[in-house]
């Protein structure tokens, strides 16, 4: 390691490899520096036992959301909080919330879109917080956006609730029940990020799941189909395409905006509801992660991938001189139907109830620890990377 410290800051030839090296010495970490930076594959692989565990405890960390507190709900097991996802041909490091601090220092990133973003937020804040506690410095009326700041590192976290990514008027109570068809505006991105986006150096966009709620359409604020809408003369469209609007909206206008921002874009995570829907009786009850060739993706979620693959590929030939990464999680999630809530979502949910009993469960969030801790793996990877 002599070597390394001899190399000066101000060296701009080096390697991304080096430059983990160094954060890792600078912070007196002993880190397993990657092996292929730049030419592997990092979402081709599996999951692999980890004895060590997650970096982090629902004891340690307080700001995990009581619906992914699965522990502290009373899950009886918590062999799915020892694996660790390990690319096929290339070791990555384990998330160091140092390093990403201290690459982040004076920088503002946001997460974008729905619940998987809140999801991905939380696991990051529990994994930095073992280091430097935020404070949350704003939240909306209904908490789903929020900001919180690093003082130590003048570090912004925010995470913006935008299920569509574009700009909908949705009638739905925190339960998921509808009252009446999401009207949804597919040529106008979101304000609720728009106004924002400014401000930010880096973001991570995901959306998906919502596209497939009853919804009408609109382009010019003009009604120009629906999906599952049955209303009298207004056309069926379906929700790829849609989703295949919204995401060209968002895309370009990111791409085109004057001020440039490092963006991720995650592709769909699919659920694991068996025998039926979060509101039918499907449930998840698999304790250990699917082997490579147990399982495979749904029409649904082939489809969505296809669609963001196809627009991801033409966002990014025409970029403008920004920057678009592809965080491609799909795969990673496909295989832990073992990482979900299921009935723990709520607090003791068997109590008091007969044996056998009935209650709603949650296959499409992940524990927190869980699952989703190892997608900060990657994103550390991809970010270090540039």
């Amino acid at each position: 390691m002599s070597s390394i410290t001899k190399i000066q800051p101000h060296d701009t030839c080096l390697t991304p490899v080096l430059l983990f090296a160094i954060y890792a010495q600078l912070n007196h970490l002993l880190l397993l520096v990657p092996v292929g930076l730049g030419s592997c594959d990092i979402f081709t692989g599996g999951w692999v036992r980890d004895p060590t565990g997650p970096p982090y405890t629902n004891n340690s960390c307080d700001t995990i959301q009581h619906h992914q507190n699965c522990i502290k709900n009373g899950r009886p097991d918590s062999d799915y909080i020892y694996w660790r996802w390990t690319p096929r041909d290339c070791n990555i490091p384990r998330f160091e919330p140092k390093t990403f601090l201290h690459f982040m220092r004076t920088k503002s990133m946001a997460f974008i879109g729905d619940s998987i973003s809140r999801n991905h937020v939380q696991s990051l804040l529990c994994i930095l917080s073992q280091v430097e506690r935020p404070v949350e410095v704003y939240h909306d009326k209904e908490y789903r956006s929020k900001r919180w700041f690093f003082d130590s590192h003048k570090f912004t976290l925010s995470v913006i609730w935008s299920p569509f990514l574009t700009e909908a008027k949705i009638f739905e109570d925190n339960d998921g029940h509808a009252s009446g068809a999401v009207r949804l505006h597919l040529d106008e991105p979101d304000s609720e990020w728009v106004n924002e986006f400014n401000k930010f150096d880096y973001v991570e966009i995901v959306a998906g799941k919502w596209f497939l709620k009853t919804a009408v359409y609109y382009e010019n604020n003009t009604i120009v189909g629906c999906h599952i809408c049955k209303i009298e003369n207004v056309t069926e469209l379906g929700f790829d395409y849609a989703y295949r609007r919204a995401l060209q909206t968002t895309l370009s206008f990111i791409t085109k905006s004057d001020h440039k921002v490092y963006t991720l874009f995650q592709t769909t995570t699919p659920d694991h509801f068996e025998n039926g829907e979060w509101n039918t009786g499907g449930y998840c009850n698999r304790t250990v992660p699917f082997q490579e060739g147990e399982t495979e993706l749904r029409d649904i979620d082939t489809i969505m991938r296809d669609v963001e693959l196809e627009e991801f590929k033409k966002a990014v030939g025409d970029t403008n001189g920004s920057t678009l990464k592809l965080f491609d999680t799909t795969h990673l999630a496909l295989l832990r139907p073992d990482g979900h809530p299921g009935p723990y979502g709520a607090f003791h949910p068997f109590e008091g109830k007969v044996l056998n009993a009935k209650v709603q469960n949650d296959c499409l969030h992940w524990c927190l620890p869980g699952p989703i801790d190892s997608w900060n793996d990657l994103l550390i990877h991809i970010l270090l990377g540039e």
